[in-house]
């Protein structure tokens, strides 16, 4: 009977085919709306992670003030050295200090960070190496003229192809030799190059190019937490130490401010999620109007089919068939919209994933969602014209003209 059924649906739709075309249209532009909007959204909070995993894994940043242009007291060297002694579930701890210089390698000029750290900031910040080395604690007690380069500074100052290590960048009155090339990082979790810096032991950039050796100018402390260990009790330890030794009182705020890069991209994610789970709820309204769309045409269809229905009737059809028959096109007209959005949704995706960075993380649950959602929005609205055609009266529905 069901074979029956779906076999004069199509029929009936191979009949009205640029009919059957307009009626799907909202079906099809509601199923490929909500799967766009899904995957891509999908592949924005994937691309959020992996950013913001490129600052460094269980990472936190110790920054005075609590924004990030507020001004607070720096931090201290024997700040440093307190964290790592009484603070549990810590990895690794690194100083970090920053100035802006313009970078001279022969003719070319670049202005750009210039970072002062120690060799624990590598694996800190999850730093890989493509060329060379990095620095050690040695050449850090020496305040030794040495530096480590992203990409950027390689491509600009010396040119893609070729090999810096042992050649020399001037900053100013100084002169560092690159010891080491980082990996390609591409773009931070806020949009900045990971790979356009300099890094130099920091005894060398408090000496030499800032002139502040005093060990009070450390502009903040990146600290990588122990795997398996609560970022969340690290976060609490070091803000009631640092309290403490910046000597506030119950009343007053902090002005020191602890930076999770695992709590932020949870929050971020979440945050796209349910962007994408709005965008994805909007979509789906034209789902809505593509199911009164089926309904009316369903309707019309019956109005056409009175006497084909009254003769069915007559001549033994019960009326639950009937109901079957019209019930399986509305499903039948839905399902091929259904199918045609997915269609057209894959299609978008690969050209609009391209177009904003994202990567096509394609989902089978959400294709398998969306289309059977299309599938009861076909029972849904096809109801009621189905039952209309199933209680016509026989009699009434042959003398319809």
């Amino acid at each position: 009977m069901f074979l029956n059924a779906f076999i004069i649906a199509l029929r009936e739709i191979r009949r009205n085919l640029t009919r059957a075309f307009l009626t799907v249209v909202g079906i099809v532009i509601g199923v490929a709306a909500v799967v766009t909007m899904v995957t891509l959204g999908r592949g924005a909070t994937e691309v959020v992670k992996a950013q913001i995993s490129n600052l460094g894994s269980n990472l936190l940043i110790l920054r005075p003030g609590l924004g990030w242009g507020q001004k607070a007291p720096l931090f201290t060297t024997a700040d440093v050295k307190a964290i790592r002694d009484q603070v549990p579930g810590i990895q690794a701890i690194a100083p970090f200090a920053n100035a802006n210089a313009p970078a001279v390698s022969l003719e070319n000029v670049r202005n750009t960070d210039i970072q002062g750290t120690t060799p624990e900031y590598f694996p800190v910040a999850n730093w890989k190496l493509s060329l060379g080395r990095f620095f050690n604690d040695a050449e850090v007690r020496e305040g030794a003229s040495v530096c480590v380069i992203g990409e950027t500074i390689r491509k600009e100052l010396f040119g893609a192809e070729v090999d810096p290590i042992g050649m020399k960048i001037r900053l100013k009155s100084m002169s560092l030799e690159v010891v080491g090339v980082t990996a390609v990082k591409g773009q931070g979790g806020f949009g900045d190059d990971l790979d356009d810096n300099i890094i130099t032991p920091i005894t060398t950039l408090q000496r030499r190019l800032t002139g502040r050796a005093s060990k009070e100018n450390i502009n903040q402390i990146m600290i990588s937490g122990q795997d398996g260990y609560p970022t969340v009790n690290i976060v609490a330890d070091v803000s009631s130490l640092m309290r403490e030794r910046r000597s506030l009182t119950k009343n007053e705020e902090n002005n020191f401010s602890v930076f999770d890069s695992l709590q932020l991209a949870e929050t971020i994610s979440s945050s796209t999620r349910v962007m994408t789970s709005l965008l994805g709820a909007v979509a789906g309204v034209s789902l809505l109007v593509g199911g009164i769309g089926i309904m009316n045409i369903m309707l019309v269809s019956v109005t056409e089919r009175t006497r084909e229905i009254g003769i069915r009737l007559a001549i033994g059809a019960r009326a639950r068939e009937v109901l079957l028959q019209f019930l399986v096109e509305a499903v039948t007209l839905s399902c091929v919209g259904g199918v045609a959005g997915i269609g057209v949704a894959y299609g978008l995706c690969t050209s609009l994933a391209k177009v904003v960075g994202a990567p096509f993380l394609f989902d089978p649950k959400i294709n398998l969602i969306a289309f059977a959602f299309s599938a009861a929005i076909g029972i849904l609205f096809g109801f009621m014209p189905a039952r209309r055609a199933a209680s016509l009266d026989p009699i009434d529905a042959l003398r319809h003209e």
